[in-house]
């Protein structure tokens, strides 16, 4: 059986006490949950004194967790997973006191069944993302009260495609933030300077991802009506395709716009839709980032569909 270990940490803004409080108790963790924010109509039941939890939900499986024990700097649970495969783990999570408030390790020892031998490299990543989705959300949770963070699926849509003026990026998947903001802030300067009439929302356009290798290919993009004569040599005039898609809508700090991707990739693996594999999912901004409030900011994760 293939092991699997994984670990992420952040700082919170708060006692040790408070977080380990928090924590001990299965009642506090639908709302930061990295998985159940994916499916909040999953079936949840608590034990009481909260130091146990089950869960069944189509995208989400089922499985059950209990706290194991507790100690000054730690609290360890037993989780075991039933659906969509058996499987068993221990997680932690370690507190250590800092000058900024209280680092929280989230850990898990776990192992893949012999025959997904092959993915244990990308189940490592994809497990450390959630982690750090999740740690994310439970540092708003108790600094804030509140995650801002909101998932509504949209009806499957008829996008109808168009031009676009864009500016094609090969990065690691790492880097991908900092490469994103450079491409958006070299277009909207070339289109603030050359007056050019955008007719809809910026978009990027992801047409290769491998975390493994941590690399991604995408587009940046803005709709216009026609070509412009003075193209610099790093853009280009394209146009997207009408096509079918699925659509998941994130409102809320962009830093978790992981769970709006979560969320669609967890119906492409329930199948409640099939994807095309000829098109690329797109993220679609829906109000300006430079001027809606963090909390406010509306993206759109659209999936082309068959």
């Amino acid at each position: 059986m293939p092991k699997m270990n994984v670990s992420k940490s952040i700082i919170i803004n708060a006692s040790k006490e408070k977080i380990k409080e928090f924590l001990a108790d299965f009642h506090n963790w639908k709302n930061w949950s990295p998985w159940l924010i994916c499916e909040p109509e999953a079936t949840v039941n608590y034990a009481e004194d909260g130091k146990y939890y089950k869960w069944e939900g189509n995208r989400v499986g089922s499985g059950e967790m209990s706290v194991l024990n507790e100690s000054d700097n730690s609290i360890n649970y037993d989780l075991t997973f039933l659906k969509p495969w058996k499987s068993k783990a221990k997680v932690a999570f370690n507190f250590k006191d800092t000058q900024e408030g209280t680092e929280v390790e989230w850990t898990m020892e776990s192992s893949l069944p012999f025959f997904m031998f092959w993915m244990k490299k990308s189940m490592q990543i994809y497990i450390g993302m959630d982690y750090e989705r999740g740690l994310r959300m439970l540092k708003e949770e108790i600094e804030e009260g509140t995650v801002h963070s909101k998932i509504e699926i949209m009806e499957v849509n008829n996008f109808e495609g168009g031009s676009f003026i864009g500016k094609k990026t090969d990065t690691a998947f790492s880097k991908i933030a900092e490469a994103m903001e450079k491409d958006f802030g070299d277009l909207k300067e070339y289109i603030a300077k050359n007056n050019i009439d955008v007719i809809g929302v910026p978009f990027s356009e992801y047409q290769k991802f491998n975390l493994v290798k941590d690399n991604v290919v995408y587009v940046t993009g803005f709709p216009v009506k026609e070509k412009p004569d003075n193209l610099p040599n790093d853009f280009f005039f394209g146009n997207l395709s009408k096509r079918k898609m699925q659509t998941v809508r994130h409102t809320g700090k962009y830093e978790h716009l992981g769970n709006a991707w979560s969320t669609i990739m967890m119906m492409e693996r329930n199948k409640e839709f099939k994807k095309d594999k000829k098109g690329a999912p797109l993220e679609i901004y829906i109000n300006d980032p430079s001027q809606a409030k963090p909390e406010e900011m509306i993206v759109d994760i659209s999936m082309p569909i068959l």
